[in-house]
């Protein structure tokens, strides 16, 4: 980089703000307060050209007063960042975006090169805005990391993300939990992820499910069974049984990637699940080595199941910082207790300051905020 150029960068970059206020001023726009505030404190952080930054204007930010981000404040905001060079991530949590937002988001997503993160959860954007966001990923080459967590797009709004799966060569991180995704879409995901070569984490938290006939898990082992890429996967909700689990268990003996597996609360319905799948799972990481990372707090725990996973833990198999079950002895019967490590410490909020500090506790895909935390 030279002397020149680098000047017309830092100029860039020390300008941020001013350019926000003009955007404002020329489109007759009332300035967001909150994200004025923002602006100027990336513009007084020491940030080194080569890196770049997150700008983080969360909605649920605890330390400012927030003026929530509304689809006319991320117009005007797109408008300063699509050609900016040192913006690589942008957090716009917990705001008020609705569909006509995803269209400017997609838009946004068409004309900058840089960007590499991207995260919208909890907004309100449903099926439509889904799909202008998927479409401008089919020929998006930048964005390695969307959150799209919270945002009810729906079956049909995950059907648009399984298509751009197919065309996207880019994203490695995708957070679709508690979108309300349905069977179609997560078969679909499913099928495109069998043959997938980049996508290294997906969550797929908390779909909607009539269905009890597991059609979903069964796609999804084949999917690990196929999928030599994927290192991180949840599947948090899907009130998975015996069954299910097995299927899971057959995959994790071929699969040679995956190395964190979030199952908790598989089954919600009282008396539907025994230890027997829990078992098999503990059998399989016996054989699967490269596992690491397992959860399984919320399902039912017969003794076979609490000795399973003690024996793994003893053993060194499962380290206990990297489970949510701490396994404890009384008048000679194994039983678990919840272990927390903070694993979702991260999943709604950001730290304002500073680094975190404990890498087990955040291990997942939920809390990564940018690509290079894989």
């Amino acid at each position: 980089m030279t002397a020149q150029t680098s000047e017309a960068v830092v100029s860039t970059r020390l300008s941020l703000h001013k350019q926000y206020l003009q955007a404002c001023q020329e489109s007759s726009q009332t300035e967001n307060l909150f994200i004025a505030h923002m602006l100027e404190e990336a513009e007084k952080g020491d940030i080194t050209l080569t890196k770049g930054i997150t700008l983080k204007i969360a909605g649920n930010n605890r330390l400012v007063p927030v003026q929530k981000v509304t689809d006319e404040d991320f117009r005007m905001l797109a408008c300063i960042l699509s050609n900016n060079t040192f913006v690589t991530g942008l957090d716009l949590r917990y705001n008020v975006l609705t569909d006509i937002g995803a269209e400017h988001a997609a838009k946004f997503l068409q004309e900058n090169s840089t960007l590499c993160y991207l995260n919208l959860m909890f907004n309100d954007i449903g099926t439509n805005g889904a799909e202008q966001i998927a479409k401008a990923l089919h020929r998006n080459e930048t964005l390695l990391h969307l959150r799209m967590t919270g945002n009810k797009i729906e079956n049909k709004g995950g059907m648009y993300f399984a298509s751009m799966l197919q065309i996207n060569s880019t994203l490695e991180k995708l957070d679709l939990g508690d979108c309300d995704l349905g069977t179609q879409s997560l078969i679909a995901i499913a099928t495109v992820m069998s043959h997938n070569k980049v996508m290294k984490a997906l969550n797929l938290n908390r779909p909607i499910l009539y269905s009890q006939e597991e059609e979903t898990t069964v796609h999804t082992a084949l999917m690990m069974k196929n999928n030599s890429c994927l290192m991180e996967l949840h599947l948090c909700k899907h009130e998975m049984k015996n069954f299910g689990v097995e299927r899971l268990c057959d995959a994790l003996y071929e699969n040679c990637s995956l190395r964190y597996l979030d199952l908790s609360w598989l089954a919600v319905v009282s008396n539907n699940m025994s230890g027997k799948g829990l078992v098999a799972l503990s059998d399989s990481m016996k054989t699967n080595m490269v596992l690491s990372y397992i959860y399984i707090w919320g399902n039912k725990f017969d003794e076979a199941t609490c000795v399973a996973f003690s024996d793994l833990i003893k053993t060194g198999r499962l380290k206990p910082n990297c489970t949510d079950v701490d396994p404890y002895e009384v008048d000679g019967h194994v039983y678990l207790a919840e272990l927390s490590h903070g694993l979702k410490r991260h999943y709604y909020w950001t730290p304002s300051y500073g680094e975190v500090d404990n890498k087990d506790a955040n291990a997942s895909l939920a809390i990564g905020a940018v690509a290079e935390h894989l």
